[in-house]
């Protein structure tokens, strides 16, 4: 391979906001890692149709084993990893979830997946990162992080751990060359939302607080994501929202004939 080349390893690049990270990436032209507990190979073939490098790699972001497993197989095809965009996450369908309902279970594999999963990604991509003189680090968060939303309680509490793991990575790499980074999406298009959205009250709710009147797509995060892993030279330990201004709007309707 081209030793100017970057390495990119996405997790959650089987469908939504990963895949089209994964997508822009190759376009930017990196070689990149399509990692995902799901298939990936439809990822990887349509970068390779368009000219770009990928592989496939099996990965539960949960499991420090498959991470071991996924670094050796870069490793050996690529030399190691110079950016990493961690966007595989999940919401919980096993309970309803709110404090008092939430299961054990439920708790564990969301926590487990949004929170544990990052912690051990970039505790699995830093020591290459360190040998090849630096890199860059994505992590995916959410608006969830920031306002109490119903029924969310541990995709909120995951998510906000996403973004406390996100400052402490930067503090402790920022001057060996790594930065760290992170995106609060809102409401995007994606098979995580998909259930939501296909009702009638979430679908009017969440375009009601939306400022630009519509859901977000999964290009719109991934160009974020690539800013922060290519141009983003000086912003470290920061969490970009890339929401459609929901955050901004305070929850106000902007349906609402009466704001």
């Amino acid at each position: 391979m081209d030793t100017t080349q970057k390495v990119a390893l996405v997790t959650g690049a089987h469908s939504g906001i990963g895949r089209a990270t994964a997508i822009r990436l190759a376009a930017d032209g990196h070689a990149v890692v399509c990692a995902d507990v799901q298939p990936t190979d439809d990822t990887v073939a349509q970068i390779e149709a368009a000219g770009g490098t990928a592989m496939a790699v099996t990965l539960d972001v949960s499991k420090a084993a498959d991470w071991d497993a996924a670094m050796a197989a870069v490793t050996d095809r690529f030399g190691g990893v110079d950016l990493l965009a961690a966007v595989a996450g999940v919401v919980n369908r096993l309970s309803t979830d709110t404090v008092l309902e939430l299961t054990e279970e439920a708790w564990d594999t969301v926590l487990g997946i949004n929170a544990k999963g990052i912690w051990l990604g970039m505790r699995a991509v830093i020591p290459s990162m360190l040998a090849r003189g630096g890199g860059r680090i994505v992590n995916i968060a959410s608006l969830a992080a920031h306002k109490g939303l119903q029924g969310l309680a541990s995709y909120s509490a995951s998510k906000g751990a996403v973004e406390a793991l996100t400052r402490q990575a930067s503090v402790e790499y920022g001057r060996q060359g790594i930065l760290v980074n992170a995106i609060a999406p809102g409401t995007v298009e994606t098979p995580i939302n998909s259930a939501y959205l296909a009702t009638p009250d979430g679908a009017a709710a969440s375009l009601a607080t939306t400022t630009i009147g519509r859901w977000g797509r999964p290009e719109e995060l991934a160009a974020a994501v690539s800013f922060l892993l290519n141009e983003g030279s000086f912003v470290n330990g920061q969490v970009l929202l890339v929401d459609g201004g929901w955050d901004v709007s305070g929850g106000v309707s902007y349906d609402s004939t009466t704001m």
